[in-house]
């Protein structure tokens, strides 16, 4: 006889006229906990949506770290622009997510067969009003605006408008759910949750890195190439090659550190809240592996991508600095490079992964350069390439006891005796997302571009968009006029004898003239 049974099953039977609220509070827990029937279902049911929603909004504080990581880096002149995008980025998501692309991404599962691409519950119209199906939805939702506020960073301070809630709507509504379908749905086709899974155990991505960031990443690279570099980043005024490439030092290092840590935060929901639920202890297990191989990703890619830097510069100029931008998106490739595994990987193997992903930041950042690629945000480096890094990695350091607590079929990467089978669906799910990125945002971006819908006017890129586009700058740098200081300094002469204008205050009220 277990120990509920013999201990506090006694106990509360014989305690149902009691008056203590603790005992009654006690009693009527284990009356939940110890009920198989609808209270204990009501229960987990309402634990796992509270932690659905509790993940779900921290995933969507993550628009304000994208947001402010790129109000940060781009120029003071741009700063209203990013900011509004980035905003628009969550209003479109939500609009395409709900119309028809969580309708593309899910179906019904009925007839048990594998299918392309999902066709129920457009505008939720077949939602049988359970607490479930509307905390999915939001859920998954805060993914898709993820996906899609990736871009806005790589296409800053040249691109228009129109093209970008075209693009946000675009690749909300029906690139992103396909590729979700074919992987997280039960009915995708190379997806680990069906009872025969491709190879035996299907793509293992578990929270994203190849879905969410990789799907992203693609569509920055692509919108770059065609939108091109910003002016004065690669060419002259004459469109001849700089010898050496121009950097625009971003207008606030404090808004793109603060950015990072909001993303960081964020991402405790992504990874953790991946799992889904938390009423039992497997998920439990799952959730809580999570948050510490994504802290520890996170942190070996900072020190990576950073101290490598360094190296690179002593060993080339014989200089040593610490830059800052690489620190931050060192940690940001190493949490993106964990997100694929996060659930079934130990700690030693996340650190791991955080380094490699710090040292394929630096060098695809490296080599967008070289083929004068402009991503004002590095974020084709950081998601695009650690998205795919980050499922080659499950593929190679995938623990069998973990996949199992996980959900997954307990296929080993390569590292733990693995024949490959993993590596390979995971493999195809890279080639896969990028051929269908690719083949359908390059048309759409070159048609954007063809139309004169893409890239803003020269003169108004030079000015700056928030002049051109948004009615004024984000700062008000004015000062107070010349004369109304001179004023304010003859009255409290009257008052207190000759009072001397202090040089600062001169200064600023001459540069306001002027």
């Amino acid at each position: 006889m277990s120990f509920n049974e013999t201990i506090f099953g006694d106990y509360c039977a014989g305690a149902e006229n009691a008056t203590d609220p603790g005992v009654i509070a006690l009693c009527q827990v284990y009356n939940l906990a110890s009920d198989g029937g609808a209270a204990a279902g009501e229960l987990s049911d309402g634990v796992n949506t509270f932690f659905l929603l509790f993940s779900g909004a921290l995933v969507f504080l993550m628009q304000a770290g994208f947001a402010m990581l790129c109000a940060g880096s781009v120029r003071q002149k741009n700063v209203k622009n990013i900011m509004l995008k980035n905003l628009l980025d969550a209003c479109g998501g939500a609009i395409g997510f709900y119309t028809i692309g969580y309708a593309f991404a899910y179906a019904d599962n009925a007839s048990d067969s594998k299918t392309f691409i999902g066709n129920k519950n457009f505008l939720l119209l077949s939602f049988e009003g359970s607490g479930g199906d509307w905390i999915g939805w939001f859920f998954q939702f805060a993914f898709a605006a993820t996906a899609a506020t990736i871009v806005a960073g790589t296409v800053a301070e040249r691109c228009q408008m129109a093209a970008y809630l075209a693009y946000s709507l675009f690749l909300t509504g029906f690139v992103y759910p396909v590729v979700v379908h074919s992987i997280w749905s039960g009915d995708g086709w190379i997806t680990a949750f069906r009872d025969d899974p491709w190879q035996g155990v299907g793509v293992v991505d578990f929270a994203g890195s190849g879905v969410v960031h990789m799907t992203g990443g693609a569509t920055a690279l692509v919108a770059a190439i065609i939108l091109g570099p910003r002016k004065g980043r690669f060419y002259d005024e004459d469109g001849n090659p700089l010898e050496t490439p121009h950097n625009f030092a971003p207008h606030s290092v404090a808004l793109q550190v603060l950015g990072t840590f909001i993303l960081w935060f964020g991402w405790f929901g992504f990874n953790p809240g991946s799992a889904l639920a938390i009423d039992n202890s497997g998920s439990a297990e799952t959730a809580a592996l999570c948050a510490v191989t994504t802290t520890l990703a996170a942190a070996c890619g900072c020190v990576s991508a950073m101290f490598t830097d360094t190296m690179i510069e002593k060993s080339s100029t014989g200089e040593v600095s610490y830059d800052l931008t690489m620190a931050m998106n060192g940690a940001l490739g190493g949490l993106v490079g964990i997100t694929a595994g996060c659930s079934v990987v130990t700690p030693w193997a996340a650190c791991i992964i955080g380094i490699i992903a710090g040292w394929v930041y630096i060098g695809f950042s490296k080599f967008l350069i070289k083929m004068k690629i402009d991503d004002a945000v590095d974020a084709i480096p950081v998601h695009f390439a650690n998205g795919m890094w980050g499922v080659i990695a499950v593929g190679l350091f995938a623990e069998p006891d973990l996949m199992a607590i996980a959900g997954y079929n307990d296929f080993p990467g390569i590292f733990y005796g693995g024949k490959g089978e993993l590596l390979l669906c995971n493999f195809v799910s890279i080639v896969w997302i990028c051929a269908w990125v690719f083949f359908l945002m390059t048309p759409f971006f070159v048609v954007l571009n063809v139309m004169g819908m893409f890239r803003v006017d020269p003169l108004e890129e030079e000015v700056g968009l928030d002049i051109s586009h948004h009615r004024g700058a984000a700062y008000d740098m004015s000062g107070a006029k010349k004369e109304d200081v001179e004023e304010l300094m003859e009255v409290r002469a009257s008052k207190h004898g000759k009072v001397e204008v202090p040089k600062e205050v001169a200064n600023a009220a001459e540069e306001t003239t002027a």
